[in-house]
């Protein structure tokens, strides 16, 4: 390669990158429902496994599943959000919850569309609707189409993979 081929090459990556620079420090990435989109959080396994209890971690970060009625959030009436204990992002509010009768808290909606996020999930066998935090990819529970109204989906979610902040 020769010198000016070499100049051309360097100013371009420059350019590249002081493009990509002012793009994320003045364009706020939007979602299709109308929100902004959620914050990132990312962290090694090794820091992941400083934070969360071994329960957390295995629901969470290895999709894992708490034993069904061991979750005192499951019978949590009481006003406030439920909140990813990962990362803290508010996931569901209280209005939202119902008694599904299936041992683990039931939501039939998320605090916007935009915070979790829906995969599909063919472990076991099943055919499942996996629900994962959309801010640090936790493992949360997964979302079914037998809930109440208005959107018929109850949302199971793992009581450990939670935190409820009370109002």
């Amino acid at each position: 390669m020769n010198k000016q081929s070499f100049l051309q090459v360097i100013s371009g990556l420059l350019v590249a990158g002081l493009v990509s620079f002012f793009l994320s420090a003045f364009v706020t990435p939007v979602t299709t429902d109308g929100g902004k989109a959620p914050r990132r959080v990312e962290k090694t396994e090794a820091e992941w496994k400083k934070i969360l209890t071994p329960d957390q971690f295995a629901v969470m970060r290895k999709q894992g599943t708490e034993r069904a009625f061991t979750s005192p959030l499951a019978s949590n009436h009481e006003h406030g959000e439920y909140r990813c204990a990962g990362c803290h992002e508010p996931l569901f509010k209280s209005e939202t919850k119902f008694e599904s009768g299936t041992g683990w808290p039931s939501f039939y909606a998320p605090v916007s569309k935009n915070i979790v996020r829906e995969l599909r999930d063919t472990s076991y066998g099943m055919s499942r609707t996996e629900v994962q935090c959309a801010v640090c990819d936790a493992h949360l529970g997964h979302v079914f189409n037998d809930g109440p109204r208005p959107t018929g989906l109850r949302y199971c979610m793992n009581g450990v993979a939670l935190e409820f902040v009370k109002k």
